[in-house]
């Protein structure tokens, strides 16, 4: 199967995020029913808490991610990011958390800890067996929100 370099799929991801409508991109958890069975190629809510749980452990192990989440409430954010991944996926989920740009004010995340937090993301989804098309449409969904966390 041909894969594309993390950096070269992340610039196309950023790139899709250019032509997204502007509602979609203040949108948190932008809904996408289409993506069912994407979700259930991540294994449902139990593939989605397994994957936040070894996504943290990776976070925390990464020299240029630690410091933001050391001293977080992990289970929260674990917990928010499994009600996001869902609902983009089109699943029956809540989505309980605030705003990309009020929950990342005041982090001075740039563009470099973005990219960073990508690249964690993968390696938890590749660790976990997750087929790569199915992580490019998760990927492709949350790259628009980059403009509401970059704040440096």
């Amino acid at each position: 199967m041909f894969r594309l370099p993390t950096k070269l799929g992340l610039f196309l991801g950023l790139a899709l995020a250019l032509v997204q409508p502007a509602q979609a991109q203040m949108d948190p958890a932008p809904a996408d029913p289409t993506l069912r069975p994407v979700l259930d190629e991540f294994g449902g809510v139990a593939g989605l808490t397994a994957l936040m749980d070894d996504f943290m452990t990776i976070l925390l192990d990464d020299p240029r991610m630690r410091p933001f989440f050391e001293n977080a409430d992990q289970v929260r954010i674990k917990r928010q990011l499994v009600e996001q991944f869902c609902v983009i996926l089109g699943g029956d989920c809540t989505y309980s958390g605030r705003d990309m740009r009020s929950s990342h004010v005041g982090l001075g995340i740039t563009r470099a800890d973005f990219n960073a937090l990508v690249e964690d993301l993968q390696i938890a989804m590749d660790r976990r067996g997750i087929p790569f098309r199915a992580q490019n449409k998760l990927l492709a969904k949350l790259a628009p929100m980059h403009r509401e966390i970059v704040t440096e």
